[in-house]
């Protein structure tokens, strides 16, 4: 491991491994109270993977569905906890405070390699959040154009209407995302949040009477077939794992930290199988895979889901902030680069224009690089640190679960990548 202790010495310290021993946290940070805690919590969480669980849920059933969040919740939360446990135990033998993230972590127990195996993950989950971002606001764009006309919008120099508004979003985001630091970006982020939540508060009360309106057939069970694909969309809704730390870190009475990230998590658990049911009840088989389409067209509906879009639009930068970390770090001496930054928006936005499927690309980011920062890391590293202590019990539960992530990681992404090669639903 990435940690040592001389014997007889009471001393212990970080191997000088140049540039990757460098927090990505440089100050303390105010220390926050519960209530603050559990708000950051729930901002770090909740994103755009919400909006495919109804679609999920129609795949899998909405029962299957519920079953297999709840359950990703738990292992969730149960590995972030294994992440904060690892870091106090490390601290405990360091004698002082320089594990600031998910990376720090990373290469204290593995050194070089740890930090790299985080980094990866971190810039493939992160830029795959973004990239969903722009499927969705360029195919909810194109659609509300089409339905205000009463018909298909028309081609525009050979691009479909969803290309036109992905590429008329670029230019923008170029801009947003030559901002330097997290704090200039603070106000937007706020009025991102407030947005959010009005939008898709407004999406659940409109399913609720469409629900009592129509009522379709419903589907309980869809069998084995679709389990990886269900669970590869439900973990890619729990997309907070890179953040547990540095709120842990933020948290005043870091002691009932634990309770509080367990009652934000099972808030949001609830919160997300209500917007995931209701979707698929309102909708039933004509579940889109945005459910945000199925509203129609309408003042409210396209209020509503305009507001999702300028949510998203404004959380791209965010969410890119920890790309920019790694990448400025490990290529430009963790300096600002303006054409790294330009470069990793363009990256993104080509991928965003390969992907038909909203849903789909969900449970492929979420099989493949969210389960292994989200399960097999966090247990790896905690296994690593606990080994003399766990006893056998510990070191089969902490295996299970990395055994787990790895077939969830290789059945689910190779799922994936036939649904969106070629889709049956």
């Amino acid at each position: 491991m990435g940690f040592e202790k001389e014997a007889g010495s009471s001393s212990y310290s970080l191997p000088p491994y140049p540039r990757e021993d460098t927090p990505l946290l440089a100050k303390p940070p105010l220390l926050s109270s519960k209530p603050k805690t559990f708000a950051n919590i729930f901002i770090a969480i909740v994103g755009a993977g919400v909006l495919g669980l109804p679609y999920s849920f129609k795949r899998t059933g909405w029962a299957m569905g519920l079953l297999m969040l709840f359950a990703v919740a738990y292992l969730t939360y149960h590995c972030m906890m294994l992440l904060v446990h690892t870091r106090r135990k490390l601290e405990s033998i360091l004698g002082f405070s320089k594990i600031g993230s998910f990376g720090d972590l990373g290469f204290t127990v593995c050194g070089p390699l740890g930090r790299f195996s985080v980094d990866a993950m971190i810039v493939l989950s992160q830029s795959g959040f973004c990239v969903s971002y722009l499927i969705f606001i360029s195919t909810t764009l194109a659609f509300l154009t089409s339905n205000a006309a009463g018909e298909t919008a028309p081609v525009v120099l050979g691009l479909s209407p969803k290309v036109l508004f992905l590429w008329g979003c670029f230019p923008f985001q170029l801009g947003l995302n030559s901002i330097r630091t997290l704090t200039n970006l603070a106000p937007l982020s706020i009025f991102a949040d407030v947005v959010d939540l009005a939008a898709k508060t407004a999406v659940m009360v409109d399913d609720v009477f469409v629900f009592l309106r129509n009522r379709p057939a419903l589907e309980t069970f869809r069998g084995f077939s679709v389990f990886f694909y269900g669970i590869g969309v439900a973990v890619y809704a729990f997309e907070g794992i890179g953040m547990v730390l540095p709120l842990e870190s933020e948290a005043k009475d870091k002691e009932k930290f634990g309770k509080v990230l367990g009652f934000g998590m099972g808030f949001i658990s609830v919160l997300f199988g209500l917007f995931g049911c209701l979707g698929y009840f309102a909708f039933g088989e004509e579940t889109k895979d945005i459910i945000t389409t199925n509203l129609g067209f309408g003042l409210i509906s396209g209020l509503v889901q305009i507001g999702l879009c300028i949510n998203l639009f404004f959380t791209f930068p965010l969410m890119m902030n920890p790309v920019y970390e790694v990448v400025e770090r490990r290529f430009s001496g963790s300096r600002y680069s303006l054409w790294m930054r330009w470069l990793m928006v363009l990256v993104i936005s080509l991928v965003a224009l390969l992907v038909p499927n909203f849903a789909d690309f969900l449970s492929l980011v979420g099989s493949s690089v969210c389960v292994v920062l989200s399960f097999v890391l966090p247990a790896m590293f905690h296994c690593l640190v606990f080994k003399e202590e766990l006893g056998w019990r510990g070191v089969v539960l902490d295996g299970a679960i990395v055994v787990f992530g790895i077939v969830i990681a290789v059945a689910g992404t190779y799922t994936s990548i036939m649904e969106i090669v070629s889709p049956t639903a």
